[in-house]
């Protein structure tokens, strides 16, 4: 099958690296070497924005292959189940973005010290994943009046209903969504702004200052600030 994909290479980057020795041995070896990891997704953020921010935020090489809608009929076939992202690693390959992000929040150090603690960020996550679910039912609509009607009922109740305590977990965790300290949940919440945003309009996702705040830090960081 020929087709044309655009790809991006990332570098590591200079964010939480285990020590500077690893960063040189990396740096040396890795442009004589294919990226030891490969993203496929979309060409757009979606639910391949949460993946990307972890391995830039962990300065992970990877390869960003972006698939455009017209050369997905083709690709489908060939997918596990499917769907994209995919993740391929040491010849592997696996789907569903949440346990993709997991696993990347594990070997970024973003992940629980313990089972309770990993309980705490999934639950997070999980209540994320919902709002996305439900916004997602409406953008999928295909009666436009109902559309409208359904979207006006999601910003007066659903979105406030989450939105509303998801920014009180920022308040409570110390500006941050799970235990008090930056997790993957965090980078999985600013992944799927993109996603929020288009639905919402970036002025009522600005109104919860708790949560416009943790946008703000997480696109600070060395690694994912542009």
């Amino acid at each position: 099958m020929q087709r044309q994909l655009f790809v991006r290479f990332h570098s590591v980057a200079a964010i939480n690296a285990p020590t500077l020795a690893k960063r040189h041995l990396l740096s040396k070896f890795f442009p004589k070497m294919a990226p030891p990891y490969k993203l496929i997704y979309f060409d757009k953020p979606g639910r391949g924005e949460p993946i990307r921010l972890l391995f830039k935020y962990g300065g992970v090489v990877f390869e960003d292959v972006l698939i455009k809608r017209e050369d997905w009929a083709q690709l489908k076939q060939k997918t596990p189940f499917g769907q994209l992202p995919l993740l391929e690693h040491n010849g592997k390959r696996v789907n569903q973005s949440v346990s993709i992000c997991r696993y990347l929040g594990k070997l970024v150090k973003l992940a629980g010290k313990d089972d309770w603690e990993d309980l705490e960020i999934d639950a997070v996550v999980d209540t994320i994943t919902d709002l996305r679910a439900k916004i997602t039912i409406v953008r999928l609509e295909k009666n436009v009046a109902l559309k409208k009607t359904m979207k006006e009922e999601a910003l007066k109740e659903t979105v406030p209903f989450y939105l509303s305590r998801l920014d009180a977990l920022v308040q409570k965790n110390n500006g941050f969504l799970a235990l008090g300290r930056l997790t993957w949940a965090d980078l999985y919440f600013v992944g799927k702004i993109p996603i929020f945003s288009e639905f919402m309009g970036e002025d009522t996702i600005a109104k919860y200052t708790n949560l416009k705040a943790l946008i703000d830090k997480i696109h600070a960081l060395p690694g994912i600030k542009k």
